[in-house]
């Protein structure tokens, strides 16, 4: 690869904003910008045991990196992010719109919770508040501010559960009646298919003020799951394995850099074939 086409992925001195930043996919986010030499933001409700003053902390997300306290579904909270932002680094390029809510129902116990007949509306609203309008505003007030300087890119961190419906055959618990058995909430697939409309919506708006806007649906990331869902998810997907964490991360780097520059608008799924069958 020659010079040019390595400067193609070249994000030095760009600031990127990461929603859900110390999450497991916001932290690898974060690495992959800072590898490309971007300066990531974490942004995120919880920096409990974040501490970027710390030698790993530096090593793996670079000297300027940060991390600052937002709650995403609050507009005033995103501004000040903004605002905080601006002052510290006197400019924003990317925005990573990866927060969302994600009950592991492989896990969980209250398993009646998550069928739609069931389903509460005050879950509801919270993870459509996260996933949704937290995407939402971040993109208005943060994305407008790469709008007015004619230049940014905005990557919406989908699923695989964006284009296809969960297998709900994958959550199944021996020995519970079907009106018991755990299911994928209801949210997590209007959230994420909710996300590539907004990509869409958001990239002809932005055409012509320099903002490209596409999003990522990655498939299921291996996270110490009980085995017997891993066997059953891997059952279902081509190439027969959950990805690894740091397996999207030249995606994201590809996404946020010029290397797509004629991209927007654009779902990159990245599944493991999954969506082929």
């Amino acid at each position: 690869m020659n010079n040019m086409k390595k400067n193609l992925f070249d994000l030095s001195s760009r600031v990127a904003i990461i929603t859900g930043g110390t999450g497991l996919l916001g932290q690898q986010h974060a690495e992959a910008i800072a590898s490309a030499g971007g300066i990531p933001v974490l942004a995120d409700i919880c920096l409990e045991g974040v501490d970027p003053q710390g030698r790993v902390w530096k090593e793996r997300f670079g000297e300027q990196a940060c991390a600052i306290e937002t709650d995403i579904t609050n507009p005033e909270s995103v501004k000040n992010l903004l605002t905080e932002v601006l002052a510290r680094y006197g400019r924003v390029d990317i925005l990573v719109n990866n927060a969302a809510n994600n009950p592991k129902m492989e896990k969980t116990s209250d398993v009646e919770f998550s069928r739609l007949e069931n389903f509460p509306l005050n879950q509801w609203e919270a993870d459509i508040a996260v996933g949704l309008t937290g995407a939402f505003l971040c993109s208005q007030i943060i994305g407008s501010e790469m709008a007015r300087r004619r230049r940014g890119v905005i990557v919406n961190v989908a699923s695989d559960l964006a284009v296809i419906a969960p297998d709900q055959r994958l959550y199944r618990q021996p020995g519970l009646p079907a009106e018991q058995q755990p299911v994928k909430p209801v949210t997590y697939s209007v959230v994420k298919t909710g996300l590539i409309g907004l990509t869409r919506y958001l990239a002809t708006y932005w055409a012509d003020d320099g903002v490209r806007v596409n999003a990522i649906s990655p498939g299921g990331v291996y996270n110490n799951q009980p085995e017997a869902f891993v066997q059953r998810l891997t059952n279902l997907i081509p190439l027969g394995r959950m990805a690894n964490a740091d397996e999207y991360q030249a995606a994201i780097i590809y996404l946020c850099s010029d290397a797509s520059s004629y991209m927007t608008g654009t779902n990159l799924v990245i599944d493991g074939g999954r969506s082929c069958w």
